[in-house]
């Protein structure tokens, strides 16, 4: 059960983190300093999703 709620929040997270990124990426791509730290949250998020993707791929859920 405990790996079930860690799947689905982990999931829930990174593409959190993922959207919430690119979408202000695309709103402040024209300050440099913005650009890097959404840039960052974009490529942790999808880190994360594509890391809990494959847990429920090798473990099932």
């Amino acid at each position: 059960m405990k790996s079930l709620i860690f799947t689905i929040a982990g999931l829930l997270i990174g593409t959190i983190l993922f959207a919430g990124g690119g979408y202000y990426l695309l709103k402040e791509k024209d300050d440099k300093d913005s650009v890097k730290i959404y840039g960052t949250f974009v490529g942790i998020g999808a880190v994360i999703t594509i890391g809990m993707v494959i847990n429920i791929i090798v473990t099932g859920f």
